[in-house]
C-alpha cells in the first residue's frame, strides 16, 4: 500500500488523495514524497489494519518537513513488528520538466496530479514499477524488457482547433490500445493539459487493469534541447482510464511562435509508453513466476531468511547438508542437521513459502528470539561453527573449511636488520572497511596496507632490541566461496554510539584478486591458482543502526538472471537492481527547472549491500553442482513426503468439513481415567475421548454399528445421552436420545442438539454391566428417574476419584442409597459418610453440603448432577489441610505452581513453589522467605513478568501493593506463572519511603568522576542530597573524588545529551526528580561564580563536533560547564581561561574553534570578538540553546560508568544452544 504525500515548499503539508486527471488543479509549488506501508512477516492487511495504517500516516505527516532533510527508512517502535514504513522522495512520480526556464516574470507555479493512491486490493504503482515482468519458465531466461513504443503525433492547424478535447490516433503497446488526449485551451486552467488515455476503455471487461510508465512531450521544433517532457506512471482501470498533467505547460509559451513549440501552426507531441505486467502482491506466486519459493518471517527473522537462501543456493553446501547423517528417530525440533535438511528439501520441492520454526526450535530459540533481530554476519559465523562441529566424524567432515576457509599471513619485518616474524591465520569471511573506500579493491588495498613501526612505536625484535619495522597482512590462499562482510556498522567514538555507514561502495560482477601481479598474495601463495571470482549473491540491509530489513539478491546458476529473495516473495530482477542500486551513498533528484541554479535535492540511500558472496571461476562447476533426490536420505524423503501427504489430507479434510460431523463419545472409562488426574471438575475433557468423523447423511443406527465395532457393545445395549452446557458454565449429560431421534441422520441430531452450530456432536454412552462385567440392557428410564454421577474424596491423602453412577428416583432420599455408595467406595455397609453437591467451579467454586434426609427433588437434583462424598474426619485428625470436599476443590481451583527467578538471571528459573491464587501479598513473601531461609519477609521485593517481552516489568510490586497472587501474575488479558524476586538490605516499606538518586560527583580541578547512590526520604530536598553527598565524600577512605576544601559549596545539575538543563534549587523536593533518563551531576560552585558582578554573564559552554557530509549536523559531547564572562572581554582572553580550566595542551588547543550558538545555529568567533555582546539577555528561556560552543575532536576516554540505565535492559547475542 502506497500513499503519496505532498509537501509545500512554504513548509505547509497535507496528505493528498489523488484525483482524476480531469479534476480542477490548484496552483502550489510542492515536493512529493512516497510513503510505503508493507505488512511485515506473516501479517497481511485487512480492511481494519489499512485504516490503522492511514491514521498512522496522517499523524506521521506532521513530521515530514524535518524528515525531508534525512529521508530514510523509518520503523515505528510500536508497529515495527507489524508494518514496514518507508519514506523516499518520489522519483518515478515526480514531474521532470526538461526545458529552458521562461523569463522570471512569466514563471508560474504548477502542480502535478499525483498518481492514484486510493487503497485498492491489488498492485500498487510504485511497487510494480520496480519489478520486471515475470516469465513463466522455471529456468533462468534473461530479464525481459517491458514492451515500449515511441509515438509521435503531428497536429496541423493547431490554433484553429475548436474542440475542447482532442484525441490522437490509436496506437498499440504491449497488446493494449492507447491514445493521447489534449485540451488545446487548457482543462479549466491557462496551461496545456495532456493525458495518456486507454482507447478501448468502454469495451473492456469488468475489473480490467493495466499498468504503464510513460512520458509525454511537446517537441521544440527549433531546438530539441528545449523540448518539454514529463514522466509519470499509473495503473489504469475503469475509474481512471486516463492519466497525465493538467498543467503541462503555459499556453502563453505554447502559442508564442518565437518559442519554437508552434511552427507553421503545427505542434509535435511525443509519447513514450512502457507497459509492465501487473504484479499483485497478494496473489503473486513466487514458484510460478521464478521457480523458487521464499521463507516465512517469524516476526524479525528476515536476517536469517536472507542468509539461509544464500547458503541454500550454494549447491555444494546444500548437498553436504543432505549428506549429514540423521535418522528417522530424530526430531527436527531437536536436531539442527535434520531441521536444515528438512528446510532445504522444502525450498527445493515445495510450491509455497517455507516456515522456519522447526529450524529455530532446533537452535533452542523461543518466541522471544524470533522477535529479536540479530546481525546476519554474526549468525553466519555461529551457524557455520555449529555445522562444522556437527559434521565432525561424518562423511562430510571438513565441508565448511573446503568451501569458506582461506588463510592469510600476519608479518612484521624489520627494516635495518634481517628479522621477520610471521603468523598464519585462517578465516571464513573477511571484514572489509567501507568508510573511506570507494570499492572492494580499495578495501583490499587497505587490508594489506603496510604499517610502519618507528619512533615511539618501534618493534622489539628478539635478539635485536627495538627496531624500525613494517607490519602487514598478505593472503596465502583464498577459499572457493569468498564471503565478504562489509563493515557498514561502526562505533563512532565522537558520538559514543554505533552508526551505520551509508557511503557509496561499489563492488564488481567479477573480482580479480590476482590484480597488479598478485599484490594481495604472500610469497608463499600458490600462483597456479587463478583467483578470479564471480558475484553470486548480495545481502542487503535496509534501515538504520537500531533496526531494519534484510533481503538478498542471488543468481543461483551464475547466469545473467538475478532474483530477489525478500522473505516469502521471490522476484526476478536485473543486474542494475542487484548491483548499482545496492552501492549506497546519496541519490540526487533531477531538477524540475534546470536553469534556476537551485541546489540539487539529495537524499541518503539507506538500503545498501552488507554482505557479498563470490565464487571462484575455476571452482564454479564443482560448487554449482546438481543436487537431486539421490542426495537426500531415504528416511528424509519418506518423512517429508509423508508430511506433504498429511498436509494434503488436512487440506482435503478442511475442504470436505461441511459434509461431515465429528461425534465425541464419552464413557465411564473416560471419566475414571481423567477425574483426579487431568481434571477435577465436571466429568470429562472431550478432547481426550474417542471421536468419530461421520458423514452428516449417515443414519444414526449406522453410527451405532460403528460404536459397536469400536467398543464391543451390541447396538441394542447402547443408550446415548446428549451433553448440555448449563447457565453456570458446567457441562453435563442432560437427557437420553429418544427412539424416534435415533431414526434420524447424524446431521439432524447434531443440528437439533447443538445451538452453537459447530461441527461436533457430544454424547455420553451409558452401558449397564452385569456381575460378570458384560454389557446388559439398560433399565427403562421414567420421568421420575435421575442419572447421578459420584466422586469419592479421601481427605487424608487429598485425592478425589470417580466411582460410578446411579439411576435414582427423584422422590427418594440420599439416605436410601448410602449402602450402594459404601459398596462403590469399598466401605463397610454402615459406614457414616458426608455428601456434597458439586454445583459449579467458575468463576468460583460452589460445592454445598447435601442433607441425606431431604429428597432429591427438594434438593433440586436433576439428570447429570455430580455428588461427591467422603468419610467424615474425627476431630483429632482435623489438622488435614483440606478436610472436606469444598476446601479441596477450592484448593485445586486456585493452586498455581510459580516459577521464581532473580533479576540478575531473568531467563533462568531458580526454583518453583506451589501457591494459591488466593494467597495474599503477605502469604507469598512469607512462604518465599521460608524457602530462602530469610528471617524478615519484608526485605523481599517482587516484580511481575511481562508476557509480551518475556522480561521483568520495569516497575517492581510495591509493598502490599496488590491483594493476591492472581494480581501479581496477571498481565493485561494474559496470566503468567513467573515472578522475579530480590533480597533488599532494608525492609521494603522503609525503602519505599526513600528516594534513591544516582549522582555523578565531579572534582573541581581534576578530571575525576565518582557515582554515588544517595538514599533519602522522599520529603527531602536537594539541600539534603548535597549534605549527604558531602558526608559520603568526607567518609571516603579510597582514592575517590574529594572536595577542594572543607567548606566548598556544592550544587546539583540536570544534564541531558551533554547539555545543562537545570540548576536545582536547594529547596526543591527530590520526590519528583527523575534520574532514569537524565544525569544528575554534583559539583563545586567556582569562586568566580560566587563573586559574579552586575555586568557579568554566566553562560553555558558545550563541546561539539560536526558530522561529515552534506548536512553537517551538530553533535554535542563531553562534559558541559558554566563560565563567567566579563563586559568587554574578547574571545582571546576567554580562550586562555578555558584552556587553563580544561588542562588542554597547546598543540591540541590550537586546533579548537569557537562559536556562539543560538537555537542550534553556530556563529563562529574571531579572537578579537567581544563575546559578552553575543549573550546580552540574562534570563533567556531555554538558555541551554544559547551557548558558547567548543568545536574539536572528542579524544577523551569514555566513562567507565553508565549513569542512566533502564532498570532491565537485556542485550542478547546470537546463540545456537543445541
Amino acid at each position: 500500500m502506497e500513499i503519496m504525500i505532498i509537501i509545500k515548499k512554504q513548509a505547509y503539508y497535507t496528505l493528498k488523495q489523488s484525483r482524476s486527471p480531469k479534476g480542477s488543479p490548484k496552483a502550489s509549488h510542492t515536493v512529493t514524497v512516497a510513503v510505503t506501508v508493507k505488512p511485515r512477516g506473516e501479517y497481511s492487511f485487512a480492511r481494519k489494519s489499512k485504516k490503522i495504517a492511514i491514521d498512522l500516516l496522517c499523524k506521521f505527516s506532521l513530521f515530514l518537513p524535518s524528515l525531508l532533510l534525512h529521508p530514510s527508512i523509518f520503523f515505528f517502535p510500536l508497529f515495527g513488528s507489524l508494518f514496514h514504513f518507508s519514506i523516499r522522495p518520489s522519483i518515478a512520480i515526480r514531474e521532470m520538466t526538461m526545458m529552458t526556464p521562461p523569463p522570471l516574470d512569466q514563471q508560474e507555479d504548477e502542480e502535478m496530479l499525483v498518481p492514484h493512491s486510493d487503497l485498492v486490493e491489488g498492485p500498487q504503482p510504485m511497487e510494480v514499477a520496480q519489478a520486471e515482468p515475470a516469465a513463466t519458465s522455471v529456468e533462468n531466461p534473461p530479464a525481459e524488457e517491458p514492451p515500449t513504443l515511441k509515438f509521435t503525433w503531428t497536429i496541423p492547424g493547431f490554433t484553429r482547433l475548436n474542440t475542447r478535447k482532442h484525441y490522437s490516433d490509436i496506437f498499440v503497446v504491449g497488446g493494449y490500445k492507447w491514445r493521447i488526449l489534449i485540451f488545446p485551451k487548457g482543462n479549466n486552467v491557462d496551461h496545456l493539459s495532456m493525458y495518456l488515455d486507454v482507447a478501448d476503455a468502454a469495451n473492456l471487461p469488468y475489473g480490467w487493469s493495466r499498468y504503464s510508465q510513460f512520458s509525454l512531450a511537446v517537441v521544440n521544433q527549433i531546438n530539441s534541447r528545449y523540448s518539454i517532457r514529463k514522466e509519470t506512471q499509473h495503473q489504469f482501470n475503469a475509474r481512471e482510464s486516463d492519466w497525465g498533467f493538467t498543467s503541462f505547460m503555459p499556453l502563453s509559451e505554447l502559442y508564442d511562435p518565437t518559442r519554437g513549440y508552434l511552427v507553421n501552426d503545427t505542434v509535435l507531441i511525443e509519447a513514450e509508453v512502457a507497459v509492465r505486467k501487473v504484479l499483485d502482491y497478494w496473489s503473486y506466486d513466487s514458484k510460478k513466476e521464478t521457480g523458487f519459493v521464499g521463507l516465512k518471517n517469524q516476526g524479525a527473522t528476515c536476517y536469517m531468511n536472507s542468509l539461509l537462501q544464500t547458503l541454500y543456493h550454494i549447491p555444494y553446501f546444500r548437498k553436504a547438508v543432505y549428506h549429514m547423517p540423521t535418522t528417522e528417530n530424530d526430531a527436527p525440533t531437536a536436531s539442527i542437521p535434520l531441521a536444515l535438511q528438512s528446510l532445504f528439501y522444502k525450498l527445493q520441492y515445495n510450491d509455497t513459502s517455507v516456515a522456519t520454526k522447526e529450524l529455530t526450535k532446533s537452535f533452542g530459540w523461543d518466541t522471544y528470539d524470533s522477535f529479536m533481530q540479530h546481525d546476519v554476519q554474526e549468525l553466519n559465523r555461529v551457524l557455520c561453527e555449529k555445522l562444522e562441529d556437527k559434521m565432525k566424524g561424518t562423511v562430510v567432515e571438513g565441508t565448511i573449511q573446503k568451501l569458506f576457509e582461506g588463510h592469510h599471513m600476519n608479518y612484521i619485518e624489520c627494516i635495518n636488520v634481517d628479522y621477520k616474524s610471521t603468523r598464519k591465520e585462517s578465516f571464513y569471511d573477511l571484514q572489509l572497511d567501507v568508510k573511506g573506500c570507494k570499492d572492494v579493491y580499495a578495501s583490499f588495498d587497505k587490508y594489506v596496507e603496510v604499517e610502519r613501526l618507528e619512533g615511539d612505536n618501534k618493534y622489539h625484535a628478539e635478539g635485536h632490541d627495538l627496531q624500525d619495522a613494517k607490519k602487514g597482512v598478505l593472503f596465502i590462499d583464498f577459499p572457493p566461496v569468498l564471503q565478504l562482510q562489509l563493515k557498514r556498522f561502526e562505533y563512532d567514538f565522537m558520538r559514543d554510539t554505533m552508526v551505520k555507514i551509508n557511503d557509496r561502495y561499489e563492488f564488481p560482477l567479477q573480482l580479480d584478486l590476482d590484480r597488479e601481479n598478485g599484490k594481495y598474495l604472500s610469497p608463499d601463495a600458490d600462483k597456479s591458482v587463478r583467483n578470479l571470482y564471480t558475484l553470486h549473491s548480495v545481502l542487503v540491509h535496509s534501515g538504520g543502526v537500531h533496526g531494519g530489513h534484510y533481503y538478498a539478491f542471488i543468481r543461483p546458476t551464475l547466469s545473467d538472471q538475478w532474483y530477489k529473495f525478500d522473505d516469502e516473495r521471490v522476484t526476478k530482477e536485473d543486474v542494475k537492481r542487484a548491483l548499482e542500486e545496492q552501492y549506497g551513498g546519496e541519490e540526487e533528484l533531477p531538477q524540475n527547472n534546470p536553469g534556476f541554479n537551485n541546489p540539487p535535492f539529495k537524499f541518503t540511500k539507506y538500503s545498501n549491500a552488507y554482505m557479498l558472496v563470490y565464487i571462484r571461476e575455476s571452482d564454479k562447476d564443482k560448487i554449482i553442482c546438481n543436487v537431486d533426490e539421490k542426495d537426500i536420505a531415504e528416511h528424509l524423503r519418506v518423512r517429508l513426503k509423508k508430511e506433504q501427504e498429511e498436509k494434503e489430507d488436512k487440506r482435503k479434510y478442511k475442504a470436505q468439513a461441511h459434509l461431515f460431523t465429528t461425534i465425541k463419545v464419552a464413557r465411564d472409562e473416560d471419566i475414571s481415567e481423567q477425574i483426579g488426574k487431568n481434571i477435577y471438575f465436571d466429568l470429562v475433557d472431550h478432547e481426550k475421548v474417542r471421536s468419530f468423523r461421520i458423514q452428516k447423511q449417515t443414519p444414526f443406527q449406522q453410527f451405532k454399528e460403528e460404536v459397536a465395532k469400536e467398543f464391543g457393545v451390541p447396538v441394542q445395549l447402547q443408550r446415548f445421552w446428549i451433553w448440555a452446557k448449563r447457565q453456570n458454565h458446567t457441562y453435563r449429560p442432560n437427557r437420553p436420545l429418544l427412539p424416534h431421534e435415533e431414526l434420524q441422520t447424524v446431521g439432524q441430531i447434531r443440528e437439533a442438539s447443538n445451538k452453537a452450530n459447530n461441527a461436533e456432536l457430544k454424547l455420553f454412552l451409558e452401558i449397564e454391566r452385569g456381575p460378570d462385567e458384560r454389557p446388559i440392557p439398560s433399565p427403562e428410564k421414567s420421568s421420575e428417574d435421575i442419572l447421578l454421577f459420584f466422586k469419592l474424596y479421601d481427605p487424608e491423602n487429598a485425592v478425589i476419584r470417580y466411582v460410578g453412577r446411579l439411576m435414582v428416583k427423584s422422590s427418594s432420599k440420599p439416605m436410601d442409597i448410602v449402602g450402594q455408595l459404601n459398596q462403590m467406595a469399598g466401605f463397610a455397609p454402615d459406614e457414616e459418610i458426608e455428601l456434597f453437591e458439586e454445583i459449579k467451579f467458575e468463576p468460583c467454586v460452589m460445592c454445598e453440603h447435601l442433607d441425606k434426609n431431604t429428597t432429591f427433588r427438594q434438593c433440586q437434583i436433576e439428570d447429570g448432577d455430580i455428588i461427591c462424598y467422603q468419610k467424615p474426619l474425627p476431630n483429632q485428625e482435623s489438622e488435614c489441610p483440606y478436610p472436606d470436599v469444598p476446601s479441596f476443590l477450592e484448593y485445586v481451583q486456585n493452586r498455581e505452581v510459580v516459577r521464581f527467578r532473580t533479576l540478575e538471571r531473568p531467563k533462568d528459573d531458580e526454583f518453583t513453589m506451589e501457591l494459591s491464587k488466593l494467597h495474599t501479598y503477605d502469604d507469598v513473601v512469607e512462604r518465599l522467605a521460608e524457602k530462602l531461609r530469610l528471617d524478615d519477609p519484608s526485605k523481599i521485593r517482587l516484580t511481575s513478568h511481562n508476557c509480551y517481552s518475556q522480561q521483568p516489568k520495569p516497575q517492581p510490586i510495591k509493598y502490599r501493593g496488590v491483594d493476591r497472587l492472581s494480581d501479581m501474575l496477571a498481565h493485561y488479558n494474559q496470566t503468567s506463572d513467573i515472578l522475579y524476586y530480590e533480597v533488599l538490605d532494608i525492609p521494603l516499606p522503609e525503602l519505599q519511603g526513600l528516594k534513591t538518586l544516582k549522582v555523578a560527583f565531579h572534582h573541581a580541578t581534576k578530571d575525576e568522576v565518582v557515582i554515588h547512590n544517595i538514599r533519602l526520604p522522599k520529603q527531602s530536598t536537594v539541600g539534603d542530597v548535597i549534605n549527604e553527598l558531602k558526608t559520603k565524600v568526607f567518609q571516603s577512605t579510597c582514592n575517590l573524588v574529594e572536595l577542594s576544601h572543607q567548606d566548598a559549596e556544592l550544587r546539583l545539575l540536570e544534564v541531558f545529551f551533554h547539555k545543562i538543563y537545570k540548576i536545582f534549587p536547594s529547596t526543591e523536593r527530590i520526590e519528583n526528580i527523575n534520574d532514569q533518563y537524565w544525569t544528575l551531576r554534583a559539583e563545586e560552585v567556582p569562586e568566580e561564580e560566587k563573586n559574579i558582578g552586575p555586568n557579568d554573564r554566566l553562560i553555558h559552554v558545550y563541546h561539539f563536533t560536526k558530522e561529515s557530509g552534506q548536512n553537517q549536523q551538530v553533535q554535542n559531547f563531553g562534559e558541559p560547564f558554566f563560565l563567567v564572562i566579563h563586559e568587554g572581554e574578547t574571545l582571546e582572553e576567554i580562550k586562555t581561561r578555558i584552556q587553563k580550566k580544561l588542562h588542554v595542551p597547546d598543540e591540541d588547543f590550537a586546533k579548537w574553534k569557537f562559536a556562539s550558538f543560538s537555537m542550534g545555529r553556530p556563529d563562529y568567533l574571531q579572537d578579537t570578538d567581544v563575546v559578552y555582546n553575543r549573550f546580552q539577555r540574562r534570563d533567556v528561556y531555554g538558555a541551554w540553546e544559547q551557548y558558547l560552543g567548543l568545536e574539536h575532536i572528542d579524544n577523551a576516554p569514555k566513562r567507565a560508568y553508565a549513569a542512566n540505565q533502564n532498570r532491565h535492559t537485556f542485550e542478547k547475542p546470537v546463540k545456537i544452544y543445541n
